[in-house]
């Protein structure tokens, strides 16, 4: 059972949470009317196996988005922060 660290609430179920995607994809710019790009990055992504960083809402809990460090081989769950808090090191 996958269970995610949450930074206020604790470790909780994978079930609270709702998974929100690649928190590595880079967003086109704001204001861009590139079309090809807006395409490219809501519908083209990756599949990838190892380590990855994804953002996650915590939605039965303290409603933050969360990123969190997971191995998406052996789902291993490491690291978890708030997202508004930018990349950790």
């Amino acid at each position: 059972m996958l269970r995610i660290p949450c930074p206020h609430c604790g470790v909780r179920d994978y079930t609270e949470f709702r998974y929100a995607g690649d928190a590595t994809k880079v967003r086109p710019t704001h204001g861009t009317d590139d079309v090809r790009a807006w395409h490219d990055h809501v519908f083209l992504f990756d599949n990838p196996k190892g380590a990855h960083r994804e953002y996650w809402q915590h939605v039965q809990g303290c409603r933050q988005w969360l990123v969190l460090e997971r191995d998406t081989a052996t789902n291993t769950v490491g690291r978890a922060w708030l997202a508004r808090e930018g990349a950790a090191s």
